[in-house]
Formats: C-alpha cells, structure tokens, sequence
C-alpha cells in the first residue's frame, strides 16, 4: 500500500486528499487529507469519487478518428497526420476566423489546459473564442474589471471574519463556494453564528444553505438587481453610506446616490416578491462593520447579470467593508497572473452575425450556432473543443448539435466520447487527474484565505500529457506539422513567461513545473515550485489582506464606483419598474452536492438515490395547472421543449418551476455507459439563445419563461 497526498481537481474548494494505492496501483481508499492546511480533512462526495473517475472504463485511452462515421482507435501520429491533413487548409482559404475553440470548464481545473491552452488559442489567432464563461460568471469580470480595472480582481467574502454574510443566487453547501475558493462551506458558515453573525439567503428556492441559514426570502427570478438597487437607494436615504478608507480612493458616489433614486424599498416590492419593510431593515443590517454581501450564478446568469453584479459590490463599498477583514477581500496569489495589467476594455471586435461584443477575448457563445449556420466571410467551418459539453451546457442546445453537423473539421480535447465529442472527427484524451500533476491556478486567485499547494503526478501515463498535445496542436497551426518540436515550443514558451516577469530560465524541468516555478518566483512570497514540493499538505500564506489601492489599474487609478459602461444598462433595469409583476412561470435552475456541470455524471458513486431530473413546482401551481407529483410534464420555451417527472414541493415560490442543469445523456453515439443508463434531461433545450444580459452576453438561465402542462 502507498499513500499519495493531491489536491482534489473536482470543484472550486480544493480539498486536500489523502489516496491509498494498492500494490497493482489500484486506487483502493480516497479520504480528506487531515494536515492539508486548507481544508483540514474536509472531503465531499466528488472528492472520495477520484478512485472511480480515474478507474472509469469508458475513459478514452486512445485517440479516436471518425471513419465512414465510426471511431476507430488510432496512433497518435495518425490522428496528428489528420488534423494536419484538414486544418491547415481551412486556415489557409478561409482564414483565422473560420476556427472556432470551445473551452470548457473541466480545463480550469486543469493547469495543463490552464496554462498550453492559451498558447494555442493566441497561435490559432481566431476572434471566434467561446467558452463555458458566457454561460457562467463573466458578468463578474465585466463588472470587476470596469469597477476595478482588471477582471480577475474579484473579491471574496471573508468567510473566517464576517458576522453578517447576505447571499443572492449562490447554494454554496452544494457548489462548495464559486468564485469563492473555501473548503468545508459548512464549517465555515457554522462559524458565522458561533461569532454569533447572521446568514441571509435571496434565492427563489429554499437551498441547502438557505434551509441553514438564518433568514430566507424567496425573490422573484431575474430581479435581483432591483433588491439590490433598492438597499442602495435605503444606504443613501438613511445617511448610511460609510465607505470609510476607501473614500479617498473613489470616483462616482454622487453618480451612484442619483441611480439610486428611483429604486425605492416600495417601488421594487412587487416585482421581486420581497416586502419594502424587509428590504429597508437588509440594508441597515448591512451597515455594519464585518458584513459582506456576496452574489453567484442565479445573479450572472440572468437578465440583469452585470448591473446586479455591480451592485454587489457597490453594496460592500458603501458599507465600508470592501477591502476590508470580514468584508469582501481580494486575495493575493502565490501565482500572479502573467501579462499586462492594462485597463479593462470590452467590444475590441465583435461577432459576425448578432454583432455582440467580445468581453476579456471571447464572444457569447449563444451565438456559437449563428457563425457556424451563417455563410459568408467569417465563417466558422471548424472547431476545437477543449475539455467542453457545449450540447448539454449552452442554451437551445438542440440547436448548436445539428448546427456542429455542418462543420468542414471538428476536434475535441476529452476524456470522453460524450453528446459534444460524438461530433468530432478527431478526439485526443488526456491522462486522469491521478496521472498528472496538479496546481489551482485559477481558484487560489479566489480563495477565502491565500494558500497554494502543488501536487506532482501521483501514478505514470500511458497517454501524453495534455501541455504536449496542445503544443502539438500548436506546432500545426502555426505551420510546423505534425513533427514539430514539442520540446522547442516548451522552451519558447518558458523563456516568454520568463522575460514577461523579469526572471532567468532555470533547468531541470519542463511543461507545467517549469511554468509554475516561474509564476510563483515572480509572485508575492518568495517560493519556489520547490518550495511547495516540500510541503505535501500545502503552504498557508495566512488571512486575507487589504489590497487597495494597489490591486487597482483603471485608467484613474481608483475604484470606478459608476463605470460608464455598466451605468449604461440602468435605464433598462428602471424600465422594469413600470411593469406589473409578471405572472407567468419562470424556469430556473439547481445542481446537486455530487455533480459539477455535466462531467462527473459517468460514476457510480455520484449517480446514487432517485431521479434527480424532476421539475419543481409549487403546489399551488400543481393544482392550477392540473400536474401530479411523479407523472411526467411538458416543459416548453420559445426555444424548444421537453418532458420530465413533476417533483411537487413548496422548496420553490409560487410561480417558479426548476430543472437541474448538466443532464441530457440519452443521445445516439456516447461511450457514456452510467450517464445513459442515468440520462435525466437537459434543461438547456428550453434555454432561449436570444435572452443575453447587454453588457456581457452572458446566457440567461434563470428567470426563462416557460409554459408547463400535464403529458
């Protein structure tokens, strides 16, 4: 027996994980790592599921290659000889643009991906980027970056020191915290109320965490950004705005107090369901040192995802508890993000068909279907997806799967031939998490308290590590074939992150090591990758810092309390004040503690308990509609429809109905044995491609206008 301490690639939390090997190198126990200096033993149950995925038989351990419509198990060398065949044409005659890349989430999780992925996208030179981004967080970059200048600059609540935490659209006991790194949420929370804090949640579901919570108010979808407006509007007419330090570093208070005005605690009462006496008393419990409010997906991933982003943060300024221990903080990574730190801008292209601007080099990829249907210059008529489900996680999906039947070439970088990979005429996999090394690039710039850790590979690959395949992929798009030197690209590679942060190459290693012990040189605390080597259960950095006004890089050097740019939605947002409360049904959705998006549904020990596919629905709506808890219903959009088991609860407010997202594995040619036998069904055939939050267009997914009735 061996035992082998990683950092668990899972989720956002990263957990520490103690994993026993047995003498054949079968993966025989996964428990949490107790001395792991983050999250001190913490695990869940996608944690303890790392011996399944890494065992998993439908794990693909070959490059597939599409022949005569079948796969058929190819060399590397062919599969490369094969892109190198169809890709370099399609480039040549029709230009950069007529490349597509998807990159999906699973490759954030992976430093590999993290790191090579962005060294082939900048040598494919395509405008035509999509990622899961679009149907996820952006709003938050946007908003950071205007307000801040830099849309990494994302700050996080202080779980550890807050007494008064108020959250809008997030279930952090079942998500673990997004964009929010912090293992045991739980724990965490608990200690909220045993400084003898607050917890309040805003959610039109009573969530896990808002069952835990202190105070539930059960909004209606889509109008968070009128409640938030409306604590603002209280702050200012109670003479409660204190934004105390930060005062010196602000621009656009006064601009803020005049957006404000319209939204009073009575005017938004009956759109967002909550009462004006409620809405006065949230803001001036605010108003307190240690309080932080903190918003997730149900806020960015709605009509008013970038306004109600915003506001969050505004909220926290205005309080006085931005930057500030128990507030919303920025932390500070061992691993600084390599590049210049220019001001944030938005629409530096924009896509062919919609004309929809790009945000922090992408484009909404609800538009995806459009360049791929659409003739004329510009033209997607290939793509490569990297670690994505775009046919399950992108809205009116249906859509986008018969439009990737139109493309010239298709690649996907995954572990699995899944409902998006099927498409593909070439399919390169990767070794499992337990056979390549690991480190959060992403997730420790968002992390509740500044740690790192660097796990090394735990068992040897078959299969090449994913940095060399994408710079293998590199080599052909740049037009040095399929023979390219790897080792040559890796060095080029280096030696840039190296004169980009100052530094001298050292020897002795290659890929993502190399990589990271330069990031970390350049970083903030002195480490090393060596360092981190010598510290298996990771290096804590301690409790969150105030950063401002150093973190800052707008073009004012302050916090753009009014950023143009997002001011411009308001009126919008005031339109809403004069329509009646809508009172048709509003679809939303949910996820469960075993289940990230759509990739971990292939594993026995995630797919335990009843069906998890059911549409919620309130009781007074089962009645009125005439549906039966267990009989199945229809559920249809302007986008499309599908039928699924009604769940009849009063979890949801009256005139909400919800779906989970990420299922939808009952389709033709997927090696996806669990996931089909555990199919459920993909809420995003109802998603409406056309309903995009204006600054980022980024999907609406909650608040989508549905109609329900019995089958």
């Amino acid at each position: 027996m061996t035992t082998a301490h990683v950092t668990c690639p899972l989720c956002e939390a990263t957990c520490g994980l103690e994993v026993t090997l047995d003498e054949n190198q079968q993966v025989t126990r996964v428990t949490g790592d107790d001395n792991d200096v983050f999250s001190k033993g913490y695990i869940c149950p996608k944690g303890a599921s790392l011996g399944a995925l890494h065992h998993d038989p439908d794990r693909l351990t070959a490059p597939l290659l599409k022949r005569d419509g079948e796969f058929v198990e190819v060399s590397w060398q062919e599969a490369y000889d094969e892109i190198d065949r169809r890709l370099p044409p399609i480039l040549e005659e029709h230009g950069r643009d007529a490349v597509a890349v998807y990159a999906g989430n699973p490759g954030v999780h992976n430093i590999a991906l993290t790191l090579y992925g962005r060294v082939l996208y900048k040598a494919l030179g395509t405008k035509n980027f999509y990622s899961a981004t679009s149907v996820d967080q952006m709003p938050k970059h946007y908003s950071s970056g205007t307000m801040f200048g830099d849309p990494l600059a994302i700050p996080v609540p202080d779980l550890d020191r807050t007494r008064h935490l108020l959250i809008l659209g997030a279930n952090p006991l079942v998500s673990n915290g997004s964009l929010m790194t912090a293992p045991d949420i739980r724990g965490r929370l608990r200690g909220i109320r045993e400084r003898g804090g607050k917890i309040v949640v805003v959610d039109p579901r009573r969530t896990r965490t808002a069952q835990f919570a202190d105070e539930h108010h059960a909004i209606r979808p889509g109008t968070d950004a009128l409640l938030l407006f409306a604590l603002v509007n209280v702050l200012f007419a109670e003479n409660r705005v204190a934004p105390g330090r930060l005062a010196e570093h602000l621009n656009g208070l006064d601009d803020v107090r005049e957006l404000a005005r319209p939204f009073t605690p009575e005017a938004v009462a009956s759109r967002t369901g909550i009462d004006a006496a409620d809405i006065r008393r949230m803001a001036l419990e605010l108003a307190t040192e240690n309080a932080v409010v903190y918003g997730r997906i149900g806020t960015t991933t709605q009509t008013f995802g970038t306004v109600a982003s915003w506001l969050v943060d505004v909220l926290n300024v205005l309080t006085g508890n931005l930057d500030e221990p128990g507030g919303a903080m920025f932390p500070l990574a061992a691993c600084q993000p390599t590049g210049n730190r220019r001001p944030f801008a938005v629409g530096r292209w924009h896509s062919r068909v919609r004309g929809y601007p790009e945000v922090v080099g992408e484009l909404p990829v609800a538009t995806l279907a459009d360049e791929i249907e659409t003739p004329g210059d510009g033209q997607v008529r290939a793509l490569i997806t990297v670690s994505g489900n775009p046919c399950l996680s992108t809205p009116n999906a249906g859509r986008l799967a018969e439009a990737l039947k139109k493309l010239d070439f298709m690649i996907s970088v995954d572990v699995y031939l899944n409902e998006t990979s099927r498409q593909a005429d070439v399919i390169l996999p990767g070794p499992s998490p337990l056979e390549r090394p690991h480190f959060d690039l992403a997730f420790y710039q968002l992390s509740v308290r500044n740690v790192a850790n660097w796990t090394p590979a735990t068992l040897p690959s078959k299969l090449p590590q994913e940095w060399e395949t994408m710079l293998r992929l590199t080599g052909i798009v740049t037009g040095q074939g399929p023979e390219a030197d790897v080792a040559a690209l890796d060095d080029f590679v280096a030696a840039e992150t190296a004169r980009r942060n100052k530094l001298d190459v050292t020897g002795g290693r290659t890929g993502p090591a190399r990589l990271v012990d330069l990031l970390l040189r350049a970083g903030p605390y002195d480490v090393t990758l060596a360092d981190l080597e010598a510290a298996p259960h990771g290096v804590d950095f301690g409790p969150l810092k105030p950063r401002i006004p150093e973190v800052l890089c707008t073009a004012s050097g302050r916090i753009e309390l009014a950023p143009p740019e997002v001011v411009a939605d308001v009126p919008r947002l005031r339109d809403e004040l004069a329509k009646p409360a809508d009172e048709g049904l509003l679809l939303i959705g949910r996820r469960h503690l075993s289940s990230n998006n759509s990739w971990m549904h292939n594993l026995k020990p995630l797919i335990r308990g009843g069906n998890r596919c059911t549409v919620l629905v309130h009781p007074a709506d089962a009645t009125r509609l005439g549906l039966t808890d267990g009989a199945l219903a229809s559920v249809t959009s302007r986008a499309g429809k599908l039928e699924v088991p009604v769940e009849v609860t009063d979890e949801v407010r009256q005139g909400v109905v919800s779906i989970p997202h990420g299922w939808g594995h009952d389709v033709d040619g997927s090696r996806t044995r669990v996931a089909r036998a555990n199919p459920g069904v993909n809420s995003n055939l109802v998603a409406d491609e056309t309903l995009l939050d204006v600054p980022s267009g980024t999907s609406v997914l909650n608040g989508i206008p549905v109609e329900v009735a019995p089958v």
